[in-house]
């Protein structure tokens, strides 16, 4: 990425600058790397919690019909055995069967999906997507909508 080109901010952005967070690029965005220091948030995390914000992964919606079709032949595991509200990890494979990213994918109901994809493949995974997908099939960019935590 050049410096010309503008970094995304997760919403969660305007708060790590109050907490003073030291910020850098990565994968198109701009992140909190770290705060008060390293030492002092290992021993907050190992004695009560840590959280992360992980905005800036891609979420993508995947809806019906075909949908489940669709990822029954896009990744390596069995989505039909999904129950509603459950999730897995896969893989999102290329048509000749190589891997093109790892990611969590989620039945949120009976023909809609919501895919988690690494960052630095995002846009690559939503051209895929995109392209193979069934036009009873919908595909919807969810990642500007919510702030995802981890």
């Amino acid at each position: 990425m050049n410096e010309s080109t503008a970094l995304r901010r997760t919403p969660l952005n305007s708060e790590h600058r109050t907490l003073n967070a030291r910020l850098v690029p990565f994968a198109g965005w701009e992140l909190p790397v770290q705060y008060s220091g390293v030492l002092e948030e290992v021993r907050a995390v190992r004695s009560r919690a840590g959280m992360f914000d992980v905005s800036h992964m891609g979420r993508f919606r995947l809806s019906g019909p075909r949908a489940l079709d669709y990822l029954q032949y896009a990744v390596t595991n069995d989505v039909a055995s999904l129950g509603d509200g459950t999730g897995q990890y896969t893989l999102l494979l290329e048509d000749d069967g190589g891997v093109l990213d790892d990611l969590i994918l989620y039945r949120l109901k009976l023909d809609e999906f919501l895919l988690v994809v690494n960052a630095a493949n995002a846009a690559r995974d939503y051209e895929v997507l995109s392209r193979d997908r069934p036009d009873s099939a919908l595909l919807f960019d969810a990642t500007e909508e919510t702030a995802m935590i981890a």
